[in-house]
């Protein structure tokens, strides 16, 4: 009985949308690792809020709006930090224009210059809006950490980088 359910939910919900949301967030993740800071501002709404809880900063990161969060992320992701993120398990729920999502997710900065590497996972919580063009964008995001690891390259004397670094794209 459940599962017949489930299934009914299903499908009512509008796949398609499901599938735009999900690339959605693929593209926000490869926007932050390639740099793409336009394509990532096409990810995000004007009024966009993103709240990072990472103790690498020592306390929560909150931003309001596109122009703060990507002029944060252009600060401190400089060319001389590489990054992964990877998101999977996404549990999106769909209403209408407005969805909500949470994500599994991973990633390792290495901070070349620092000589360290922090790695960690979280929950990503999301807020999607689809506007006016039909297009799905991230009206809120945000994260606690479940863990995260550093380490410094010193400490690891045979460790070798070899990295294709990513020139962000002109503004």
């Amino acid at each position: 009985m459940r599962t017949a359910r489930r299934w009914r939910k299903l499908e009512r919900m509008d796949l398609a949308a499901l599938e735009e949301i999900k690339r959605l967030k693929y593209r926000y993740l490869r926007c932050v690792d390639t740099k793409n800071w336009d394509d990532l501002a096409d990810a995000l709404t004007a009024d966009a809020v993103a709240d990072y809880g990472t103790p690498a900063y020592g306390k929560p990161l909150s931003f309001n709006g596109r122009d703060a969060i990507l002029g944060f992320l252009r600060e401190t992701l400089g060319p001389d930090i590489i990054t992964t993120h990877f998101a999977s398990q996404p549990e999106i729920d769909i209403d209408g224009d407005r969805a909500s999502g949470t994500w599994a997710f991973q990633d390792m900065v290495i901070a070349t210059t620092h000589r360290m590497v922090v790695a960690g996972a979280a929950f990503y919580e999301d807020t999607y809006l689809r506007g006016e063009d039909g297009q799905w964008r991230i009206a809120r995001t945000g994260y606690q950490r479940t863990y995260e690891a550093m380490h410094s390259l010193d400490d690891l004397p045979s460790f070798r980088l070899t990295a294709n670094r990513w020139t962000p794209t002109p503004t």
